[in-house]
């Protein structure tokens, strides 16, 4: 059996306060957050790190449930990403708007594809992706229906609006939360795109899709972002010209 030697680098998590990064790379960032929200697959996790910090995003935050950023599968799924844009690990809902700007709106990632449920309803439900909180546990779509043949009232979730993922919603500061495709996104999540004025950003698919894998419905939105600043940029630059 032939061994080789390996080199072996232990190293302290970094402190995303303490973190510095080159200018050329600070001038690249964009005023878009993502969030990430129960994410457990540590593939994923580390693929969208990676796409957070080729679209420049300013930083990610992971809430309770989310599996451990330096775990190493992430690790290695991110391919260096860790070191270039900052990760806040392990956050409480009610901590997470202290992480954003002040005039930050929140949007969920609907990368469900019901575009005629999107057109026809409002309510979170209807999508199969939103945990309910009496009792904690999450439900899917066909019992979601159980319950509004029964009778049960659906008042208590979020309202929020629904627009295509290549709408205009950069605007102002913006947070992308994506779900993980087990579970979902959160009831809490839902609850901060209302209060912030955001929204549901809808990735249609084709009839016979069921839905898109967490990590590409957030490269999806984070570079549709991406271009979204830089055609409002070139659209100033005109007209100053």
């Amino acid at each position: 059996m032939c061994l080789r030697n390996e080199d072996v680098g232990i190293f302290a998590k970094p402190d995303h306060v303490k973190m510095t990064y080159p200018e050329t790379q600070l001038r690249h960032t964009l005023p878009i957050s993502l969030i990430c929200d129960n994410l457990r697959d540590p593939g994923n996790l580390g693929t969208i790190l990676r796409s957070a910090a080729g679209a420049g995003c300013s930083k990610v935050l992971l809430t309770k449930g989310c599996v451990d950023a330096w775990e190493p599968k992430v690790l290695r799924a991110g391919m260096g990403a860790h070191f270039q844009v900052p990760i806040i690990n392990n956050l409480d809902w009610e901590a997470v708007p202290d992480h954003l700007p002040a005039d930050a709106r929140v949007y969920v990632a609907d990368n469900c594809g019901l575009h005629t449920q999107a057109q026809a309803s409002n309510k979170a439900s209807d999508y199969g992706w939103v945990r309910d909180q009496r009792p904690l546990k999450f439900h899917e779509y066909e019992e979601e229906e159980d319950d509004l043949e029964s009778g049960e009232s659906q008042d208590w979730l979020p309202k929020l609006e629904v627009q295509s993922y290549d709408s205009d919603w950069t605007e102002a500061p913006a947070a992308v939360v994506i779900g993980g495709e087990t579970h979902g996104v959160s009831l809490e999540s839902l609850q901060l795109a209302e209060s912030t004025g955001g929204g549901r950003l809808l990735i249609p698919v084709v009839p016979g899709v069921d839905s898109l894998n967490s990590a590409m419905a957030a490269s999806i939105l984070l570079f549709e972002g991406k271009r979204q600043l830089r055609e409002r940029v070139e659209h100033l630059s005109r007209d100053r010209h």
